[in-house]
This record gives structure tokens, C-alpha cells and sequence, in this order.
């Protein structure tokens, strides 16, 4: 906690929201302002990191490129007060990863609007030319009310066509492992579908409680997303109906031709359906 005198320039440090590897995100007050944001702010031995300075710089240009209620908003880029940082729109939320570990009932009780909240602002990424990247529950908020935010645009990428598409291949593989597409891990260009494989691993983990794919290390792990059989939410739960665990398993294609072509085209066939079947009490296998 902030002693309610620590200040970064003129921002005043009012509250941790919560500490990753790299980052710290807080709750602040800007000096002779009343209305209170979030800085996501480099930690002290990183504060001269290029590659760590220019994810955040990244972060605020693709944010600046959005304008959705289910999008994080994130205002500027702050390199002058010695501990570079961004600031953004406070919104007093969890991660899905953290609701799913402590709150799993909120989860189930909220799907359908969680589900419709994330592929809406995915899909408002995609159609201002951004691809996320690093699509998994912890890069979603949700609220008590189910409000869902999309966040952390730090290693997204433009969205190429023709003949750039064709040329492009990422210098690393980047992203966690998870949750990563077949041609992630190859290196291979990137589109939209790369995040809506990524995307239907979170919806998988929405509902399993767990990840699609676990394994005792990283490359095994990587190795599952490439040749493993996608698995289907009914072997892990019975009430999820025939319909859904096939479209989550086709988002799941190891070939993105049979991936649906964009979010919006899954929340249109999601819009369709049934999540659970009528009358059907949770019992995980």
C-alpha cells in the first residue's frame, strides 16, 4: 500500500492494485484532479529496459486506435518522472484467471455476458487492424455486474494482407504457452484467427475450470498445441451442448482455414445456440 504521500511526478499513489513481473498497476490521483485512473507503471530495475519501455509505448498507440466499452481506455505514455509507466481508465475489476480460481460460481453464473463482453471487444481489435497476441483469462477484467474490459495490448500486432501477410515471420515466438496457436509457435504469420484459437482455449477454461492442454513442461506443452487432439468441453462436462463444444473445438483447429473467420462470425453463431443443455446440474468428469 501507498503511504498516501508516494508520488510518481505529479501522480499521487493511492492504492496497489496488483504486481506482475514486469509491472506494477496503481490506483492514483493526478495532482489537482479529482477523478482517479490507473498507472501501470515499470518496476525500479526495469526503468531503462528499451524492449520493456517500448511494450509499453506500443500499448498506449494501439490503445489510442480503440474506442469500446469492452476495451481498456488508456490515455498517455509517461517517460519523464524516471519510472516509465501508462495511464489509464481505474477500472475496479479482477482478471477472469483470479475469478475462475476464487469466484468460479461468478463464472458459471455469468457465461453468457462474459463470453458475449470478451468476444466484443476482441472483436472491436481485430476490426481496427490489431491482432491482440496474448489472448487468456488474465487479460480480461469482469466486474460484479459481469462488465467485461479487454487489456494489454503489449505485444499486439498490425494486421497484414497479401503479400506483407505472406512475407511475415515474428523474429520469436511470443505469447504464453497455454494458450498459443499452432502458427504462433511456428512463427508463422499471424491474423485474426491466431486469437480466436487463443480465444477458444479461454472459453474452454471458462467452462473446465482448466486449461485445454496441461503437460510437465513448457516444450511438451507447446507440442500439445501442435499435434495433440483438440479436446471437447463435453468429456469435462456434461451439460455443455453438442453445438458449443463443436464450435469451441473448431476454434480450437490446429488448421486456421477451419477456424471461424472472424469473432464476429463466432458470436453470431454463439447467438444461435444453447451454452448448457435445459435442466442440467454441473458434474465435472
Amino acid at each position: 500500500m501507498a503511504s498516501g504521500r508516494d508520488f510518481v511526478g505529479p501522480f499521487q499513489l493511492v492504492r496497489l492494485i496488483r504486481s506482475g513481473q514486469t509491472t506494477q498497476v496503481w490506483e492514483a490521483i493526478k495532482d489537482g484532479q479529482k477523478d482517479r485512473m490507473a498507472l501501470k507503471i515499470l518496476h525500479k530495475e526495469l526503468s531503462k529496459d528499451k524492449s520493456e519501455i517500448d511494450q509499453l509505448k506500443l500499448e498506449t498507440l494501439v490503445a489510442k486506435t480503440l474506442d469500446h466499452e469492452n476495451v481498456i481506455k488508456i490515455f498517455e505514455f509517461h517517460g519523464e518522472y524516471g519510472r516509465p509507466f501508462i495511464s489509464m481508465q481505474l477500472f475496479n475489476a479482477r482478471n477472469l484467471k483470479l475469478e475462475l480460481r476464487d469466484n468460479p460460481d461468478f463464472v458459471e453464473q455469468n457465461m453468457s455476458a462474459i463470453i458475449v463482453g470478451a468476444g466484443e471487444g476482441l472483436q472491436h481489435l481485430h476490426e481496427r487492424g490489431w491482432i491482440h497476441c496474448d489472448i487468456k483469462p488474465d487479460n480480461f477484467l469482469a466486474d460484479e455486474k459481469a462488465n467485461v474490459k479487454l487489456i494489454d495490448f503489449s505485444i499486439a500486432q498490425k494486421a497484414k494482407s497479401g503479400f506483407k501477410f505472406l512475407r511475415q515471420r515474428p523474429k520469436s515466438i511470443r505469447g504464453t504457452r497455454s494458450y498459443m496457436a499452432p502458427e504462433q509457435i511456428r512463427r508463422r504469420a499471424l491474423d485474426v484467427r491466431t486469437d480466436i484459437y487463443s480465444f477458444g482455449c479461454v472459453l474452454f477454461e471458462l467452462i473446465a475450470r482448466r486449461p485445454p492442454y496441461s503437460a510437465p513442461n513448457p516444450d511438451e506443452l507447446l507440442y500439445k498445441h501442435l499435434r495433440a487432439q483438440v479436446p471437447t468441453l463435453q468429456t469435462v462436462d456434461g451439460r455443455v451442448t453438442v453445438e458449443f463444444a463443436t464450435l469451441v473445438m473448431r476454434m480450437m483447429s490446429k488448421d486456421r482455414a477451419k477456424r471461424p473467420s472472424s469473432v464476429r462470425d463466432f458470436l453470431l453463431e454463439y447467438s444461435r445456440m444453447q451454452l448448457f443443455r435445459a435442466g442440467t446440474r454441473r458434474k465435472l468428469v
